[in-house]
């Protein structure tokens, strides 16, 4: 059985990372809808096979699509997500899946009672090939019990790409730490092999984009489960002279060694992105990671197909969401 799918709302070029990872599996693009001729434009040149569709209710409504997939406006979401599954079909949202803790309840009972899919694509894992190969390592038991992630995700705010309004107003995507930092809370219980945890403290501040009041550049989390401990950090600051949109970092500390991933840049050091440093019994090595294969997109189809859970659990989707909602409704707001 093929897997047919649709794409609905481009608010965020994550869309073409969602597209690209399923077709790449095999999947389908039968439509599309979003409501931006300069968006469509760019869709369109991209997949010549798809096809526009006149209204969002024209997909939901086409029995041969499984999968709905969306990049829309953060707190669009999980509405849209809540309408697909009413519509008997799963759902691939991009990052972060809510934007309040009302949504995520809201999602979760209509998953119990549809019986569908609602899964968060977090892309820093999902589709990183540094980070899929440390999870390789680590699920092998290559650096013993992981006891501690720290994850860095700083971004450039301007002059990198255009940013829409809603970009500059939490009120569209949650806050910093939800929108930021929900990457570092999926690697946390990933890696940690944790399915329980909780936040111990959040602090968040708008240190430098004063001109824009309704959001904060920076926010910092430290969580916890009963066997690990994690800390995140991210920001808006990333300056013109990095030679991309952010020095995203990893560390996984083990009892038997300790992995550091630089996923967009090694800086002074080797060109490319997608390096891994292991520190273990054998020594100190470094991993080009550029040949390793993604899997989230074979693995999604099974799970759409069979009604299994080897891509993501829905519990995982939902704690990781869970965790960066409740950081950014508890932080304390630095002046």
């Amino acid at each position: 059985m093929n897997i047919r799918f649709a794409a609905i709302g481009f608010a965020h070029n994550h869309i073409y990372g969602q597209v690209n990872i399923l077709r790449e599996a095999g999947a389908h693009l039968v439509s599309f809808y979003d409501d931006s001729p300069d968006r469509i434009a760019v869709f369109t040149k991209t997949y010549p096979e798809a096809i526009q569709a006149p209204s969002i209710e024209a997909i939901l409504e086409d029995p041969t699509i499984h999968v709905i997939v969306s990049a829309a406006i953060p707190n669009e979401r999980a509405p849209l997500g809540i309408r697909a599954m009413r519509h008997g079909k799963d759902f691939l949202s991009d990052k972060p899946g809510f934007t309040t803790l009302e949504q995520l309840v809201e999602v979760k009972q209509v998953v119990q009672e549809t019986e569908r899919k609602y899964v968060v694509f977090f892309s820093e894992r999902l589709h990183n090939a540094a980070t899929i190969k440390a999870g390789e390592i680590v699920h092998a038991g290559g650096i013993g019990s992981v006891v501690q992630t720290i994850g860095f995700g700083p971004h450039r705010l301007l002059g990198h790409v255009k940013r829409d309004d809603w970009c500059f107003d939490k009120q569209y995507f949650g806050g910093i730490i939800n929108d930021l930092a929900s990457h570092q809370m999926d690697q946390f219980l990933y890696f940690t092999g944790s399915v329980e945890a909780q936040v111990v403290t959040s602090q968040i501040a708008n240190f430098k984009f004063g001109q824009f009041p309704n959001m904060d550049d920076f926010g910092d989390v430290i969580v916890r489960s009963p066997h690990a401990t994690g800390y995140v950090r991210v920001d808006w600051l990333t300056p013109k002279g990095l030679s991309t949109w952010g020095d995203v970092r990893l560390f996984i500390l083990g009892t038997e060694g300790y992995i550091e991933l630089r996923k967009n840049a090694d800086i002074v050091g080797r060109d490319g992105a997608n390096h891994l440093f292991i520190v273990d019994s054998d020594g100190m090595r470094h991993i080009d990671c550029n040949n390793v294969e993604y899997t989230f997109g074979k693995q999604f189809i099974h799970d759409v197909l069979n009604r299994t859970e080897t891509a993501m659990t829905q519990a995982h989707s939902f704690l990781a969401s869970e965790l960066a909602l409740q950081a950014q409704l508890q932080a304390t707001k630095l002046s």
